[in-house]
């Protein structure tokens, strides 16, 4: 058994390539092994800044041999007469046998010449040299770059290269231009603590060979490390550190010898809002902000960062932080102190100067079209009139802090300082509040807006961007979708579920797209606008459910598959579809849906050649009793009658436990009907007889369909 070490050492990565990168080779080298039927015993991936590195143990010293089967020409193609053709023969040479070798089996698709062929395994050493180059430049990521006068792409120049099988240097040698990057056993120290060449001397001593050199190469050892020293600091000044986990996976990345240092800043600045000191800090300077206590409403002076330099200079390092935070929050006062020179309200007719899309107009055209969809689901909500005034105020005022000195400066803060700014300038709370969270969901597990006046706006806002962008025809493809489509018709999904807002989407689409077309004029992509915005929808609809662990089939049977009837009632009742889909993911999972499923099948599929609609529930009138032929059409007809009160009230209010007692309950009935002492035959040949019992069971089909379409549902195993 032989041990692997590759380290590929560079300038300094970005942080997000080295987490991203450790993640790819996690993957792929344990599947590329796989694939050359090397299993080792263990494989580690571990990255620095500087470097990239995978050890791996237990691989065999060579590949087993192996047998394996190969398929040749057809019989018929490869012997005529008993005689071998040249179809025979070639095959034979391409693979090394002789022709007494070949065998004639048959298949499926008759007979075909097969051979047994051993294969005698390779050597890992060769396996290695060919798997390491492309292990290296097969990483993805961004903003990768040239270097010298070669062709090799990496997110940062390669400076050195590790290769050690056992005590052995494994050969591998990259070619870029006029420089060779030859594989070696020398790694490289600490840049500061450590600058100097660092002999490994075996790919199991690796980890604390580079650990006598000053280097961490495990970042979870790092991250803990890190994480242990930020919240004893923190401690140590009689606070809390709240450690965001984005802000110390990057830390973690960019430091290969974690020690922290803990700065102050002058107390003047906590009088400016929380949210633009820690952005400051977080976002601008990989800064842990300290807070008076776990629930992280009140900043302390100090911060903490984790340095990558010598902890003998502390003091240096710290007094260089605290010069650099003084002069971020220096200028984020001055910004702030600027801002709240008038009221909010003034910045609002500064957004027809700022461009939202050069075909839809401003910003302030679209916070006017906010506006009109505001006034649109206002009316659907049946809000008070109190709430109608203050979404209108919102919806006016919502982006209106774009254009402030803060935002300019820090985009991640809008929609935070406009609250800010809202209550400065005495506007309604519940009108603050909406400034702010009109931006919620920003993502799939991101909280929602809390207050009806926040709920309308968001709404309000992605609709809008979402007719207006589809208007133009700039529809999401693949993973392009520069406006955040996708999130933000999720966004309205999950407000409209989050919330029970019995919203008609289908109808608020509409009035946006007659909206765009009477503002924008007619085009080419008006035409389908409409159905293309339907279409989207239930496709996010349909992912929203699967994320909700809604089996696939399920979720087909709630959206209908190219139903019209099904489309329709899916976004003109969002609420129900949530509803119906996991009422039928519960009666699976407890097996109810199987006393049911039989029956209710069956009859949707021999409903089919009926001519009944798929709306009609009641059988009188549909149904002619005088045709009857048997005691088990009648007690149909009767059962279904029973039903049809169950099947409105599940309807109206939801809930669908009626309905499936129902169905329960008339489905011995309908076992009878079919296979009873006096069950019919369903196609007989009366075609007025025949029609009235298709009739029964288009009626059973129609009512099961007010949950589901049954058709769609996938048996249970």
């Amino acid at each position: 058994m032989v041990s692997f070490l590759l380290e590929v050492g560079t300038e300094e990565l970005p942080a997000d390539f080295v987490e991203s990168a450790i993640a790819q080779w996690e993957t792929k080298i344990p599947k590329t092994l796989q694939e050359q039927f090397l299993t080792p015993e263990t494989i580690n991936v571990y990255g620095t800044p500087r470097r990239l590195a995978v050890v791996i143990t237990g691989l065999p010293d060579k590949q087993a041999d192996r047998e394996e089967e190969i398929k040749g020409p057809p019989a018929s193609a490869a012997f005529k007469d008993g005689e071998p053709t040249k179809a025979a023969q070639g095959f034979a040479k391409k693979q090394g046998v002789a022709l007494e070798d070949l065998e004639i089996r048959p298949t499926e698709k008759g007979d075909f010449v097969f051979i047994k062929k051993v294969i005698t395994g390779r050597k890992t050493a060769e396996i290695l040299q060919e798997l390491t180059p492309d292990w290296i430049f097969n990483l993805e990521g961004k903003r990768f770059m040239r270097w010298g006068d070669g062709d090799l792409r990496f997110p940062r120049p390669i400076r050195w290269l590790v290769t050690r099988l056992d005590e052995q240097v494994l050969p591998v040698a990259l070619e870029n231009g006029s420089e060779t990057i030859q594989g070696s056993n020398l790694s490289w120290g600490h840049r500061v603590l450590s600058p100097r060449e660092i002999a490994i001397p075996h790919p199991e001593k690796y980890v604390e060979t580079l650990a006598e050199a000053k280097i961490t190469v495990d970042p979870e050892v790092r991250k803990r490390a890190i994480a242990q020293q930020v919240q004893t600091e923190a401690q140590a000044k009689g606070g809390y550190a709240d450690l965001n986990q984005d802000l110390l996976s990057e830390v973690t990345n960019l430091v290969e010898f974690p020690f922290v240092v803990t700065g102050k800043f002058d107390d003047e600045f906590l009088d400016l809002p929380p949210e633009v000191i820690t952005t400051e800090m977080i976002s601008h300077q990989r800064y842990f902000p300290v807070w008076k206590d776990e629930t992280a409403r009140e900043l302390l002076p100090y911060f903490i960062t984790a340095a990558n330099g010598d902890p003998n200079k502390a003091e240096i390092i710290t007094r260089g932080n605290e010069r650099v935070i003084r002069a971020r929050l220096a200028d984020g006062q001055f910004f702030y102190n600027a801002d709240l020179s008038k009221p909010l309200a003034d910045y609002v007719p500064q957004l027809d100067t700022v461009t939202f899309q050069e075909k839809l107009g401003s910003v302030g055209d679209k916070a006017k079209r906010i506006q009109e969809y505001a006034s649109w689901v206002s009316q659907q909500l049946q809000v008070s009139e109190t709430e109608q005034t203050q979404i209108q105020r919102a919806a006016q005022l919502c982006k209106a802090d774009l254009v402030t000195q803060m935002v300019g400066e820090f985009p991640e803060l809008q929609g935070i300082m406009g609250e800010k700014y809202a209550r400065a300038s005495h506007e309604d709370e519940a009108v603050a509040t909406a400034i702010s969270q009109h931006y919620l969901p920003k993502g799939a597990d991101d909280d929602l807006p809390d207050h009806s006046v926040a709920q309308v706006v968001a709404i309000s806002d992605r609709a809008d961007t979402l007719v207006s962008i589809f208007g133009l025809g700039m529809i999401p493809s693949g993973s392009s979708d520069p406006f955040a489509l996708r999130r933000a018709a999720n966004g309205i999904v999950s407000i409209i579920w989050g919330h029970n807002l019995p919203l008609n989407l289908q109808q608020l689409i509409k009035q946006g797209v007659d909206h765009f077309i009477q503002t924008f004029g007619e085009s080419e992509h008006t035409k389908t606008l409409l159905s293309q915005l339907q279409d989207f929808f239930l496709q996010r609809i349909r992912t929203l459910l699967a994320e909700k662990n809604i089996d696939y089939d399920l979720i087909n049977a709630v959206l209908g598959e190219n139903d019209e009837e099904y489309t329709q009632r899916a976004l003109t009742a969002v609420l129900d579809v949530q509803a119906r889909a996991q009422f039928l993911q519960e009666i699976r999972d407890n097996q109810v849906l199987d006393t049911i499923y039989e029956t209710v099948n069956r009859s949707t599929r021999l409903a089919e050649k009926g001519n009944l609609d798929t709306q009609t529930l009641n059988p009188e009138g549909v149904v002619n009793p005088d045709l009857f032929e048997q005691n088990s059409e009648k007690a149909f007809y009767e059962a279904l009658i029973k039903l049809l009160p169950k099947t409105q009230a599940s309807f109206e209010n939801r809930n669908y436990q009626q309905l499936v007692d129902g169905l329960a309950a008339i489905t011995p009935t309908v076992s009878t009907f079919f296979d009873g002492e006096d069950s019919v035959l369903v196609m007989a040949e009366d075609p007025a007889i025949q029609q009235n019992r298709l009739s029964l069971l288009g009626l059973l089909r129609n009512h099961a369909r007010v949950l589901a379409d049954f058709g769609q549902i996938v048996k249970s195993n």
